[in-house]
C-alpha cells in the first residue's frame, strides 16, 4: 500500500473536497488489512476498507469533515464487536483526512513519502504516520495480450501487483486498459531487461519462438519467477532447448509449466484463476516470510 498523490490529486480536482480513509492499524480480525484506504466525496466514493457496517460508518463520518478547515484530520478506534455488532471481532484504527488541491500541493514529493501526525488525543501507539509514494506491488510481467492474458489482466485488476504487459503490436491490447502498463517490442523478449530482478514472468504468447526466447532471457537474469503456460510437452520440449542453450538444471527446475492450476481446467477464465490464486499465496508467503518468498 502507498499514498496514492496522483489518484488524491485527480479527486480533488473533479469533487473539491475529498476525504480519504485509511486503516491506520488493526488488532485480530478485521474486513481488510493496515493500509487499506478509500476516498470519500460529496455524492460518491471509491476504494474500500472493508465494506459492511465498518465503511458505512466511515463513509458517513468523512462526510462531517468535507466543511472542516483545511488539513483536518480524525481517528476512530473501532471495536468492530461491542461498537458494530460486527463478527470479525477484532479493532481498527482509521484515520480520516480532508483534502483540496491545495493541501495537496503543499505535499514535498522530493520526499519519498507523506509523513504527518495523528490528531491529538488519539488511541493506540501511532503518534506519526508514514505511507511511502511508491507503492510496493509485486512486479508482475505478463507477455503475450491474447485470451488468456487479457482474462490474467481481468482477473488481477484491483490486487497488489504491479503488471507490465508485453506484446509485439500496441493493436493487440484491448482498448480499455487495466491500470497496468504496457510494452511493445516487435520481438517481446526485449522487455524482459526493462523488468526488476525480482519480476514474476508469465509466458503466453502467440509464438512458440517467441516464448523460447523469453524464456532463456529471463533465465539469463535474476529473477522472481518464471511461469510457461502449455503442457507438460511443451516444458520437456522447452527444457531441452533452453538446456542446449547453457541453462544448468538447478536454473531450470525454476520454471513452472503449465501455470495456474491444471485441476480447474484449460479454458482462459479457469488458468486466470490459477494464476490469480497462486500471485495471491505468493504475495501472502513473502509477507510472512520476509522479503523473498518461499514458494
Amino acid at each position: 500500500m502507498a499514498f496514492n498523490l496522483s489518484e488524491l490529486t485527480d479527486a480533488a480536482a473533479a469533487h473539491g473536497v475529498v476525504v480519504r480513509v485509511l486503516v491506520l492499524g488493526v488488532q485480530g480480525s478485521a474486513p481488510r488489512e493496515t493500509g487499506a484506504s478509500m476516498l470519500v466525496w460529496d455524492g460518491g466514493q471509491t476504494g474500500t476498507i472493508g465494506g459492511g457496517t465498518l465503511e458505512w460508518n466511515a463513509a458517513k463520518h468523512a462526510l462531517t469533515l468535507l466543511a472542516q478547515v483545511p488539513w483536518a484530520r480524525d481517528v476512530q478506534d473501532i471495536a468492530l464487536g461491542p461498537e458494530l455488532g460486527q463478527c470479525c471481532g477484532g479493532r481498527v484504527a482509521l484515520l480520516f483526512e480532508r483534502f483540496t488541491s491545495k493541501e495537496l500541493a503543499e505535499i514535498d514529493q522530493s520526499k519519498p513519502g507523506f509523513s504527518r501526525p495523528e490528531t491529538s488525543g488519539a488511541r493506540g501507539e501511532h503518534s506519526a504516520v508514514f505511507e511511502p509514494f511508491t507503492a510496493t506491488d509485486m512486479p508482475v510481467f505478463i507477455y503475450g495480450a491474447g485470451h488468456v492474458g487479457r482474462e490474467i489482466l481481468r482477473v488481477l485488476q484491483g490486487l497488489p501487483f504491479a503488471i507490465t504487459w508485453v506484446d509485439m503490436a500496441e493493436a493487440r491490447f484491448p482498448e480499455a486498459g487495466f491500470g497496468e502498463s504496457r510494452l511493445v517490442f516487435a520481438n517481446p523478449a526485449a522487455a524482459v531487461a526493462q523488468a526488476p530482478d525480482n519480476a514474476l514472468h508469465f509466458v503466453m504468447t502467440h509464438a512458440h519462438s517467441h516464448d523460447l526466447e523469453i524464456c532463456h532471457q529471463v533465465l539469463s537474469r535474476p529473477f522472481g519467477h518464471l511461469g510457461l503456460i502449455g503442457s507438460t510437452t511443451k516444458k520437456a520440449r522447452f527444457l531441452k532447448r533452453l538446456a542446449e542453450l547453457g541453462h544448468a538444471p538447478a536454473t531450470l527446475g525454476r520454471l513452472q509449466c503449465p501455470i495456474g492450476d491444471p485441476t480447474l481446467g484449460k479454458t482462459p477464465a479457469a488458468i486466470a484463476i490459477g494464476v490469480a490464486y497462486w500471485l495471491m499465496r505468493r504475495k501472502i508467503s513473502e509477507k510472512e516470510n520476509g522479503e523473498k518468498g518461499v514458494l
